[in-house]
């Protein structure tokens, strides 16, 4: 069932719940993260490690902030589409998380045996599946390491309330019991909510769901519930059921070789390993306890709390890292204000439980406050445009005083205001925090979050962290637009000196080309009246002309289009032919073929931008085409496509072919990368083919020759 409805009180708390990752496993990500040879495969696998930090990294990619149409369901999936910089601020503010969770009277939970349990299930449902032919190990595996990650995000959530539950159950089935009473709801319906919000498969979801389910239940299920249901059965050596060789055969009709026990086994095998090179070590059990505990340890700290050793190591991690700083450091290497916007978003939610913010940030130019062109947040922060100056409520108030600010101050203005009360709606939530972005030079915007009494009640105490985190923020945004005008700057004057270099090229290129037009007319009137010659004197004219327009139009921004007119495509194919056969084919040692016939019906296009660009493929051709090789062109009217009448000019050389690159750059023009002759030429031609409405299709092999095809769109000669 998709969309688990859990109780208003449970949604609620689970909303902000900051679920608690292994410190060993997360000071090995930190690691990883220091270190440059570090790739994405290596950074999954260590996160898909532990189910806390893998239900974060879920959350953070399937966030709204990433607009994606494909939920991303797989660890290395997640970590690609966030890149490594926000995984490491992601990382970063959940180790100084822990440095909050520290503080006397708050709840601390070792988590070794859950962790142990967690990771054995993912081993033993992974290789369940490999036994029994279930063809997504890895969903396997997922879903085994995510089974129980409920009582995680309860545990965060509702604090000693749950660490009563927990004091009280000896097993997890005494748990759910438990739970149920109390919360009207049990760890697996969170855990199966939290993978609907996260748009997981369903049957994902359902093995979640499911894992607590009876023998007789869990036969009814799809594969992959029985799957992990059998894993977690077996790790914690349940009692009272049947044979585990018997009941494997049950579930997957399996033969004789199915060993359940030597699966377990090596499971285990390799979660040892991974536990010793993590530094993990089970903590001394009481010689009463069960003998397969899997849930949390949790108790609430004393003022004497002495920390764990990974936590103590954790801690001096952060300290090194100055805390705050390296979270500074990793934004100020985010290459766009979206990437930034949404570590920000990220670093909130782990710092401050703050699930549901959004941006308004100040125009440079204007003064104006607005959330117009920020992603990834609700439309009422896009519609927002608040004028330099105006007092619109918590925000402004936030950035003139340079102070946090909400909706439950004790000092606040007699009315409220209504965007505060549009934003509150928009977030669904009781009230507004307001928290100001200042950099080094100005403020540049407030970060606005979703608040409720409770969380007020939390978050006063942390109101210097707020203010810090502002700050941080405020300097990035800041040294983002610094550099980004910058960048401006640098282009309009890189822009305006090519300008001015074009104007001398254009006034110096055009004595010449006039000086030899002024010659042909000379020559011109020295032919007799009836010579031939005449003819070919007007296509140079004409050439020379052409010249002369794409000189001028170097020092014009942007390029101008030629105006459509009705081209017959025969007579200028024989035109340019005429000029261009002998030195582009003829002197190399090329055999031309031309097949040209009557233009029944004209191109609707610029003349002379289909000139350039037939002259820009003649030219590709002929380079690519060795001595003794051939080339042809046809013209062919009346081809018809998508019920519109085209004129195609087919081009075909027996040349070395067209490498990709070059291909790629007559498709993709706007991409193009290459520095070659060949290469910008082709993309010339793909720019001006696009800007004519010519579509051109090319086949090409390599030592066998290159095929073009321009498809025109015709007008009917009268």
């Amino acid at each position: 069932m998709r969309d688990l409805q859990l109780p208003q009180t449970v949604t609620a708390a689970v909303e902000g719940a900051n679920v608690p990752p292994l410190p060993q496993v997360l000071l090995r990500l930190i690691q990883l993260l220091d270190d440059e040879s570090s790739t994405v495969d290596s950074l999954a696998a260590v996160v898909s490690q532990d189910p806390a930090l893998s239900a974060r990294i879920l959350t953070a990619a399937n966030s709204a902030a990433f607009c994606r149409s494909t939920p991303a369901s797989d660890i290395k999936s997640c970590v690609s589409l966030l890149g490594i910089r926000l995984v490491r601020s992601m990382a970063t503010c959940l180790a100084v998380k822990r440095l909050f969770d520290s503080e006397p009277g708050t709840v601390a939970a070792d988590l070794t045996d859950f962790w142990h349990h967690s990771l054995l299930v993912a081993e033993t449902s992974r290789a369940l599946a490999a036994a029994t032919g279930y063809p997504h190990p890895g969903e396997a595996y997922l879903a085994g390491l995510l089974h129980d990650v409920g009582q995680l995000v309860l545990m965060s959530a509702l604090g000693e309330q749950y660490a009563w539950l927990l004091s009280q159950a000896g097993d997890e089935d005494k748990l759910a019991e438990l739970e149920r009473t109390s919360l009207s709801t049990d760890h697996c319906e969170v855990g199966t909510w939290l993978a609907d919000q996260w748009q997981l498969d369903s049957g994902l979801a359902d093995a979640i769901l499911f894992h607590h389910a009876s023998a007789e239940e869990i036969v009814t299920a799809s594969k992959l519930p029985r799957l992990v249901w059998f894993a977690d059965v077996l790790a914690r050596g349940v009692r009272g059921l049947a044979p585990f060789e018997e009941l494997g055969a049950t579930l997957f009709d399996t033969d004789a070789s199915f060993e359940p026990g030597r699966i377990l086994t090596r499971a285990l095998d390799h979660v040892q390993v991974i536990a010793t090179a993590m530094g993990i070590t089970a903590q001394p059990e009481p010689e009463d306890a069960p003998a397969q505990r899997t849930l949390p340890n949790v108790t609430v700290l004393a003022p004497a709390h002495e920390p764990h050793d990974a936590d103590r190591a954790l801690a001096e991690r952060v300290r090194d890292m100055a805390v705050m700083h390296p979270l500074q450091q990793d934004l100020h290497e985010l290459t766009s204000e979206t990437e930034l916007l949404n570590a920000l978003r990220e670093s909130a939610r782990i710092l401050f439980e703050l699930p549901r913010m959004g941006f308004l940030l100040i125009d440079r130019d204007s003064g104006d406050l607005s959330g117009r062109d920020i992603a990834g947040q609700a439309a009422i922060f896009r519609q927002t445009r608040v004028p330099r100056g105006s007092d619109a409520g918590l925000a402004t108030r936030a950035i003139a005083d340079r102070d946090v600010r909400s909706s439950f101050d004790d000092a606040r203005p007699a009315r409220e205001s209504l965007l505060d009360r549009q934003l509150a709606r928009a977030f669904d939530s009781e009230g507004v925090l307001s928290v100001p972005m200042v950099g080094k030079r100005r403020t540049v915007g407030v970060m606005l979050f979703a608040l409720g009494h409770p969380a007020h009640a939390r978050l006063r105490r942390r109101t210097p962290w707020l203010l810090n985190f502002g700050r941080i923020g405020g300097v990035c945004v800041e040294a983002w637009q610094d550099a980004t005008a910058s960048r401006k700057q640098a282009e309009d004057e890189a822009a305006a000196a090519f300008r001015r270099q074009a104007r001398r090229i254009v006034h110096e290129a055009g004595n010449p080309l006039g000086i030899i037009k002024s010659y042909l007319r000379i020559l011109d009137q020295k032919l007799p009246e009836n010579s031939e010659v005449r003819h070919e004197l007007d296509v140079l004219r004409e050439e020379i002309d052409r010249v002369a327009g794409i000189v001028r139009r170097m020092n014009e921004v942007p390029t101008p289009t030629g105006a459509a007119t009705s081209v017959a495509v025969n007579a200028l194919i024989r035109e340019l032919l005429a000029l261009y056969d002998a030195p582009l084919f003829g002197d190399r040692g090329i055999t031309v073929t031309s097949r040209l016939g009557e233009d029944t019906e004209n191109a609707g296009c610029d003349p002379d931008s289909l000139k350039q660009i037939l002259v820009n493929l003649w030219k590709n051709a002929a380079e690519a085409t060795p001595r003794g090789g051939r080339f042809e062109i046809s013209v062919l009217d009346g081809v018809v496509q998508n019920g519109r009448r085209y004129v195609e000019i087919r081009m075909e050389d027996s040349g070395a072919g067209m490498p990709d690159e070059a291909i790629r750059n007559l498709s993709f023009p706007d991409q193009a990368h290459s520095s070659a002759d060949r290469g910008h030429g082709l993309s010339i031609v793909g720019s001006i083919a696009a800007r004519i409405g010519c579509r051109i299709s090319c086949r090409s092999k390599a030592g066998v020759g290159t095929t073009l095809s321009l498809l025109l769109p015709c007008v009917q000669v009268s």
